[in-house]
């Protein structure tokens, strides 16, 4: 079952953990097949650090909204981002990380990838034709659309943005877009908390980013200002 998206952001009905991610990290094995049939796409823009980490975070997000499909949940932000691994590698930093970021063509193409990939490797470990629509219909859009479809799509993309928040994604992605952390700290906060859908990921966020600013020292380590 697919949940209707309510007003935004969407208030918990469940705990809310805001503790470091790596505390928890994604629980049980169920997934392990899926990861398996994507190895290889796994190995480009570093998604085999975004994906499980955020899978982590999509968990977590189930956790505070239970009333949510959380295999949809699972599944969709396991597999959103493994179209990088079928487009032109050198264009996923010159092209989807600068300028018009968001408008970007490479990503399009790679969520176009990623619901070829959902068609490839989910039928054959036993999901329905059902599931399979239900989990491109959120892979489809996922940077590239400013709204939500479903909670469960809503879940996914703030679990897609989450990741960022943590210092290892700060660190990946603060070169990916060629800034310092302490700059890219302040983007986050300015651009990404309001993007965010759910109260959940809000407070996730803003506690992941108090520690990352205190660890990395953003407050000394930053470009000083002409």
């Amino acid at each position: 079952m697919i949940h209707e998206l309510t007003a935004t952001p969407v208030a918990p009905s469940g705990p809310v953990d805001t503790s470091p991610i790596a505390l928890t990290p994604a629980a049980g094995l169920d997934l392990d097949p899926v990861w398996r049939s994507v190895v290889p796409e796994t190995r480009a823009r570093s998604n085999d650090i975004h994906l499980p980490i955020s899978l982590a975070y999509a968990e977590r997000l189930c956790r505070a909204y239970p009333e949510a499909n959380a295999e949809l949940v699972r599944v969709s932000i396991l597999l959103h981002d493994t179209g990088w691994g079928r487009v032109d590698e050198d264009r996923i930093i010159s092209e989807g990380f600068t300028g018009d970021w968001r408008k970007a063509e490479i990503r399009f193409e790679h969520e176009r990838q990623g619901c070829l990939i959902a068609r490839e490797v989910l039928p054959p470990l036993g999901y329905t034709e059902e599931f399979v629509a239900a989990v491109c219909a959120i892979i489809d859009g996922h940077d590239t659309r400013k709204e939500a479809h479903s909670l469960e799509d809503a879940l996914v993309r703030d679990a897609d943005r989450l990741w960022r928040f943590d210092h290892a994604g700060i660190a990946l992605a603060s070169g990916w877009f060629g800034l310092d952390p302490a700059t890219y700290c302040d983007r986050l906060a300015r651009e990404i908390v309001p993007e965010l859908l759910t109260e959940a990921a809000i407070a996730m966020a803003n506690a992941d980013l108090t520690r990352s600013n205190r660890l990395l020292k953003t407050d000394v380590l930053r470009e000083e200002t002409p």
